[in-house]
């Protein structure tokens, strides 16, 4: 069954002043539906390969299968991961177990941000549950696919391809992941993705 674009929790100007209505319909509408449109494709590839019982094509499928299915993951993930009035501190069992891991949520946030701005070129900050020891991992990935650790579950998303913050943060990065900290993030949404990763 072919994937399809989500939509929105949210109208496309309920994200301003942090968040402009013109980045999340292009970042939305174009962005992640070409990440979608790939997914679909590669995996189109990879039924004709296996029925036709040709596998020569295996490796760029399988990059276009990471590199597609991972922005489409991540992008579903970050439009959740946000909303209207967002920002603070979580509460309950994840924020006892920020609180265990790091410190504080201060430090918590401190590493976040560190990690999330220093990203080379294009890519994502994350925060991830690791089931293996139940832990929290922060991780700054690049592209969609890549220094990612198998069997983390992603819980919190921040994007920081240009595309996500250009058009008005300019090359400021910091101010959008600040922004994105401060006044947009879903803890619930977050919280609601611990409990089901556990």
């Amino acid at each position: 069954m072919a994937h399809e674009l989500p939509a929105l929790p949210y109208d496309y100007k309920a994200l301003e002043p942090y968040l402009t209505e013109e980045i999340l319909h292009l970042h939305h509408d174009k962005h992640h539906a070409a990440y979608v449109t790939g997914l679909n494709a590669a995996e189109a590839k990879v039924a004709a390969m296996v029925e036709a019982g040709d596998y020569a094509a295996a490796n760029a499928v399988a990059n276009d299968l990471a590199f597609h299915g991972s922005g489409h993951i991540l992008h579903s993930m970050f439009w959740t991961n946000m909303k209207p009035g967002g920002g603070g501190e979580p509460t309950g069992d994840l924020a006892a177990m920020i609180s265990n891991q790091f410190g504080s949520f201060d430090h918590f946030k401190a590493l976040f941000l560190a990690t999330t701005n220093a990203v080379q070129g294009s890519g994502w900050g994350v925060l991830a549950y690791r089931k293996m020891d139940n832990a929290l991992v922060v991780l700054g990935a690049e592209k969609h696919e890549n220094r990612t650790q198998s069997g983390v579950t992603p819980i919190l998303v921040l994007d920081v391809w240009e595309h996500a913050y250009y058009l008005q943060y300019k090359n400021v990065r910091a101010d959008w992941t600040k922004a994105f900290m401060e006044n947009l993030v879903n803890w619930d949404d977050v919280a609601k993705r611990l409990a089901a990763a556990k």
